[in-house]
């Protein structure tokens, strides 16, 4: 089993994404609200050196981010991928990261322990 995670800029490409890998075959996931280190800094009212960064966030409208999260099995991961990659362009700066870890022991899940 493995944990595939996304953290997406674009909200907008969630949807999409959950539609394609339910298609694949994956049955489940979990969204989270994320927001970037930048963001977070530049609210920190006792960070003055971050005055500038502070200003640039103040007129945008909060961009928080969404953190997907599957545990899927070995040989579901690189359809999964390759889906993820053909909604999003992970080459783009500020697009996102995508990653997945070896999971030793699940349990929870109708096809684990």
């Amino acid at each position: 089993m493995q944990l595939l995670t996304v953290i997406l800029k674009d909200a907008t490409k969630v949807n999409s994404i959950l539609r394609e890998l339910a298609e694949e075959g994956v049955s489940g996931g979990t969204i989270i609200d994320g927001k970037g280190m930048g963001e977070a800094i530049a609210d920190m009212p006792d960070l003055p050196m971050f005055g500038a960064l502070r200003s640039l966030f103040a007129d945008e409208e909060e961009t928080n981010c969404k953190v997907i999260l599957f545990v899927m099995k070995d040989e579901q991961i690189v359809e999964a991928r390759r889906t993820i990659k053909r909604i999003v362009n992970l080459k783009e700066p500020n697009s996102g990261i995508m990653f997945e870890v070896p999971l030793t022991y699940v349990s929870g899940l109708s096809d684990a322990d």
